[in-house]
């Protein structure tokens, strides 16, 4: 898959959070490709450097970060400035899942943790990247990650991780009426079954085979065709795209 598509995206600077992850990884190498450079954040650092090691152009920057911390999100955003040279487009893609039977068995320490990093995280770093946008004077591009579940609600004990989906798009939209004026676009990408660890955790091969079935394309994305619609919100061909949740989920999910 070629990248470089007089896109724009050659020399942007961009944050991907989630960047040691099954899709964040491959939206990493693809702004790698597309001529970018990229802080990859996740929470490992020897993951992080990784995925820097197998990316084209740079250099790049390896960040290691747990972002439950939200204190820390200035500090965070300013040192990929400092390391980049500014800052074009910031990607949320780091989330996490946490599978359970039935909605009885969801812990208050689940929702929690999924709340955290999936939206509470999310919200803080639009926030903090939207003034660094704003500080640089040429606007920017937010690219956050909702799932399928924003729509169904999710399923039995997931339904916990569904609700902070639903709130990325509710957030998305909301953040991209605040910061329009500011030329700062912000959009959602919403995967359907998406062959990562994620998905597969916690699932029976049955339950998998079931969900692939309920597919009409037939089969689950692989991670980096996902990151087609990410660089595509971020590259000059979106500039008049905003609060759209973009569903890639070979059909899975059709509205």
């Amino acid at each position: 898959m070629t990248w470089n598509l007089a896109s724009g995206l050659e020399g942007k600077r961009v944050l991907v959070t989630g960047g040691a992850g099954g899709i964040g990884r491959e939206v990493a190498l693809a702004f790698g490709a597309a001529g970018s450079r990229v802080a990859v954040v996740d929470l490992a650092e020897d993951k992080v450097k990784a995925v820097v090691a197998e990316m084209e152009g740079g250099p790049h920057l390896p960040l290691a970060a747990d972002l439950r911390p939200v204190a820390g999100h200035p500090r965070l955003v300013e040192t990929v400035v400092g390391a980049l040279g500014g800052l074009d487009v910031l990607v949320c893609a780091a989330a996490v899942l946490v599978r359970r039977a039935s909605v009885d068995e969801v812990s208050e320490a689940d929702w929690d943790f999924q709340h955290d990093i999936n939206l509470k995280s999310t919200f803080f770093l639009n926030q903090a990247a939207s003034q660094a946008f704003r500080r640089q004077g040429r606007g920017g591009r937010i690219i956050n990650f909702t799932s399928q579940g924003f729509w169904s609600g999710g399923f039995g004990g997931s339904v916990a991780y569904a609700a902070t989906k639903g709130g990325i798009v509710s957030m998305t939209r909301g953040l991209a009426r605040s910061f329009a004026k500011d030329n700062i676009t912000v959009n959602a990408v919403s995967p359907g079954a998406a062959d990562t660890a994620m998905m597969r955790s916690g699932m029976t091969d049955e339950a998998l085979a079931a969900t692939v079935a309920a597919i009409p394309l037939g089969r689950m994305a692989a991670p980096s065709e996902l990151a087609g619609a990410v660089l595509f919100l971020a590259s000059d061909h979106a500039g008049y795209v905003t609060g759209a949740t973009i569903n890639v989920s070979g059909g899975w999910l059709m509205y």
